[in-house]
């Protein structure tokens, strides 16, 4: 369960947090919605403990994000909107997140697959080098293969053609059951099949929340 108590944050002058609560508990899958700069990425960011919040609190099953950061991190799995600049190779990446967060390779390696993204004829490849969407398709597959209780998607879609999104839906409905999903997304269209929740933000606030 993540619990949201009171959480402000702010930047400078800027408020970008504004006495937020919310809770998420499992089975819940919510888009998280708002125009940019309504707060959305800072609530995520602290939820994964990035952020040292100003007024009030994050709960992960209980655990402060900050204070015990890896034993949370260990049960949350996280695909950021932007790829990160990883210099790895491909099979190096995999085998850094397989000793660092013990995830199977061959899972990692299964969920690619399932993104029609080919591991072996891109093993020696930098990170760094592939396309977009064969970034997200992994990130993907290793989100998945972590088998966290807690995923969250910054714009899942984004760098994904038709096809891969049908994949990455149907993957996410035969691994959705008795986990929290948060999807940050502009549209809501994308995500309405896959979510029971929606949260709109403005201005740093919680401005509706609707069970579906």
């Amino acid at each position: 369960m993540i619990q949201i108590s009171n959480l402000t944050k702010k930047f400078g002058s800027h408020l970008s947090l504004d006495n937020v609560s919310c809770t998420f508990d499992k089975g819940e899958s919510v888009a998280l919605m708002g125009a940019n700069g309504a707060g959305k990425t800072t609530l995520i960011r602290s939820i994964l403990g990035y952020y040292h919040p100003d007024g009030g609190e994050v709960l992960i099953n209980g655990l402060n994000p900050i204070q015990e950061r890896t034993k949370v991190l260990q049960d949350i799995s996280f695909v950021p909107q932007l790829p990160p600049p990883i210099k790895l190779s491909t099979e190096e990446l995999i085998h850094y997140i397989s000793v660092s967060a013990n995830v199977e390779k061959e899972l990692i390696r299964h969920y690619a697959n399932e993104m029609k993204l080919d591991i072996s004829a891109n093993a020696n490849k930098s990170f760094f080098k592939l396309s977009g969407g064969m970034k997200q398709k992994l990130l993907i597959a290793i989100s998945l293969a972590k088998k966290s209780n807690i995923i969250i998607y910054d714009e899942p879609t984004a760098n994904l053609d038709p096809k891969a999104r049908d994949d990455f839906y149907r993957l996410l409905k035969e691994n959705e059951n008795e986990k929290i999903l948060l999807f940050v997304t502009h549209r809501l269209e994308e995500v309405r099949e896959l979510v029971n929740r929606q949260i709109y933000m403005d201005l740093g606030k919680v401005v509706s929340d609707e069970i579906f």
